[in-house]
């Protein structure tokens, strides 16, 4: 694209400012425009489960880039503002803000929304979900005056919260429909570690046990579970997944599946029309099928990918999915993607928790999780890209150099 094109970003997240950035880093000079809903520029979402939300890091530290940056790079940021239907003929969107606006090239970037519970209670005062700044300040106010937090879900967002709280002293139950926090992503026998752990910092845990009302007046009570107990909480945290936001997407006719779909590039189904971060399923070529990935590094790079494409020459989006989480003293690192009839492979101390644990079908790596070890994904990355089938006594022997593994011929 020459410079009197234009390129529009629908979405003011992480995915958005990267893909910006991309896009001037490919060396395009035409006028670029960010349109966000939230009334804060471009910020990362990490820090609210932890650092915002403890009160131990200021909101604005969250953000991407300082209001200097945009100025320098000519990059205009709309706060405040959505994107409410996307005219694909006549490449023109229509604003929030009763204003139209041509573009070349569009980058959707609109995320995913918390997914709300449907049970009776659901709205009370004192149910919060986790999403935006806004969110994580308010929970912060929440949890230090009160008298027992109840967090529905030991997901991801559900255990940082559980970890982030009771670092501020509240105390704290955790309930979720597995045995084990973290289970459906980890397995069974890396998510026990991590239902100890939450144990041993006093955490009370109700697992494998569903919710089926949320009670009080006006303000949150108790929670009434599956198995008929009730757990006393006057602030609740819902974490139970979140689902992308493609309604921009569906009215206008692109193809959506778990996601806006995308091929290699980016690319939607509408020529010019790119999609990164939470809301895009991509086409992994490893991999070999499409996957959407919720986590701060798959916006960050993927953002920066659509808006190099949506501006140059294509290339394909290959990049192994990566994901980091820190809970009390646990500090871990996720590189790949495995499948629920993986096999697991640990090297290292599990109940020290400090141990890598190797996912694998039969000997071909898929994926790793790395516990309070560092500088290793190097040679993990190869071990997984290389695709080669490989000796599991050898992977789980701490006395055989992972280079050596990585290294070795196919």
């Amino acid at each position: 694209m020459d410079a009197k094109s234009t390129l529009v970003i629908a979405g003011g997240g992480l995915a958005g400012a990267k893909a910006a950035e991309g896009a001037r880093g490919r060396g395009f000079e035409g006028r670029i425009l960010i349109v966000g809903e939230e009334q804060m520029p471009p910020y990362e979402r990490p820090p609210l489960s932890k650092a915002v939300l403890r009160g131990e890091a200021e909101p604005s530290s969250t953000q991407v880039h300082d209001a200097a940056y945009y100025t320098d790079q000519k990059v205009e940021v709309v706060t405040g503002v959505s994107v409410l239907k996307i005219d694909l003929p006549s490449r023109r969107l229509e604003l929030s803000d009763g204003k139209a606006i041509g573009y070349d090239a569009l980058v959707l970037t609109t995320g995913a929304a918390p997914r709300k519970l449907k049970i009776a209670g659901a709205d009370l005062d004192g149910v919060h979900y986790l999403r935006t700044v806004d969110d994580a300040t308010n929970l912060n106010a929440a949890i230090k005056g009160a008298g027992r937090v109840a967090i529905i879900g030991a997901g991801w967002v559900g255990s940082e919260v559980a970890a982030s709280a009771r670092m501020m002293g509240a105390e704290v139950v955790l309930i979720g429909p597995e045995p084990f926090p973290l289970q459906k992503v980890l397995g069974e026998k890396v998510a026990s570690v991590f239902r100890q752990l939450q144990s041993d910092h006093g955490v009370n845990l109700r697992l494998g046990v569903g919710v089926s009302e949320i009670r009080g007046g006006k303000l949150v009570e108790e929670i009434l579970l599956a198995d008929g107990s009730i757990e006393r909480a006057d602030v609740v945290v819902v974490g139970v997944g979140a689902d992308p936001r493609v309604e921009l997407a569906v009215a206008a006719g692109l193809k959506v599946d778990n996601g806006i779909v995308v091929d290699g590039n980016l690319e939607t189904s509408a020529s010019g029309v790119y999609a990164a971060g939470d809301v895009a399923s991509a086409w992994h070529p490893h991999y070999k099928r499409q996957l959407r990935v919720e986590h701060w590094a798959n916006a960050r790079y993927q953002g920066t990918a659509a808006g190099e494409n949506a501006v140059g020459p294509h290339q394909i989006y290959d990049r192994l999915p990566y994901f980091y989480s820190d809970q009390y003293d646990v500090s871990l690192e996720y590189v790949g993607h495995s499948e629920s009839d993986d096999e697991v492979v640990i090297r290292g101390d599990l109940e020290g928790r400090k141990f890598i644990a190797f996912y694998h079908h039969d000997g071909v790596l898929s994926a790793a999780l790395t516990v309070n070890i560092a500088k290793v994904f190097k040679d993990i990355k190869l071990m997984i890209a290389s695709g080669k089938k490989l000796d599991l006594t050898a992977l789980g022997d701490e006395n055989v150099p992972l280079s050596e593994l990585s290294s070795a011929p196919i």
